[in-house]
């Protein structure tokens, strides 16, 4: 039995024209070590609830503790979450996890121990 999730259709990456993210950066392609990392260090995941999701990809949330943290991925979220809706950020590997759904993110928030560059 393996711990690390079920890979088919969970890196979701758009690009324009449709075309697959080749860029690995925060906040474009997931790659499958990222999302297997991520998987094999649940420690490191943060619960976050969404308040505001904004057509240019960021999204606004907060942490259990009422930490604000802001997310970025170059696609627009807002049909894959929504405010009030629960999701999870892993802080080393840059993953968003809503639902089945996971994404590569850049992310800012002044308490957490990577504080990331400006949305490229």
């Amino acid at each position: 039995m393996s711990l690390l999730p079920e890979l088919d259709h969970t890196a979701d990456c758009a690009c324009e024209l449709g075309e697959m993210c080749a860029d690995i950066r925060p906040g474009h392609g997931l790659h499958a070590l990222q999302l297997r990392l991520a998987a094999a260090t649940p420690s490191h995941w943060l619960d976050l609830v969404v308040a505001t999701v904004h057509e240019d990809g960021w999204v606004d949330a907060y942490a259990i503790d009422g930490t604000p943290v802001a997310l970025w991925n170059h696609r627009d979220l807002a049909g894959t979450v929504s405010p009030g809706e629960p999701v999870a950020l892993h802080a080393v590997y840059n993953v968003l996890s809503a639902g089945s759904r996971r994404f590569n993110v850049l992310y800012r928030s002044e308490n957490f121990a990577v504080d990331q560059t400006e949305a490229p």
